[in-house]
């Protein structure tokens, strides 16, 4: 039996547009929210294509967790993450669009 069990994020009302902005700030955590874009039911960490370390890698997911653009969960021994569209757009119109929108 799987069991998928959520990683601590803050819920909508704590999401924070300085915290949001910094994480959105670093190029390769921009190359992560570019490719969960692409895949709205989400990504195992493992499976993104990214030039740095397992470690760096999950130090972005987690700082991409912590800022509430992303939330991820465990499905056995996978970590899957995925954009909060729904909740940035709610809270920051238009926000996470021009992002993904420019050039890159």
């Amino acid at each position: 039996m799987s069991t998928s069990k959520a990683l601590p994020q803050p819920d909508r009302e704590e999401i924070r547009v300085e915290a949001v902005l910094q994480a959105l700030g670093e190029p390769v955590r921009l190359q992560i929210v570019r490719a969960l874009a692409e895949v709205p039911e989400g990504i195992a960490c493992g499976e993104l294509a990214l030039p740095v370390t397992a470690s760096t890698r999950a130090h972005h997911l987690r700082t991409l967790r912590e800022a509430g653009v992303t939330s991820t969960h465990t499905e056995g021994t996978k970590r899957i993450s995925k954009l909060r569209r729904e909740d940035l757009e709610a809270l920051y119109p238009g926000l996470l669009t021009g992002v993904l929108a420019a050039p890159r």
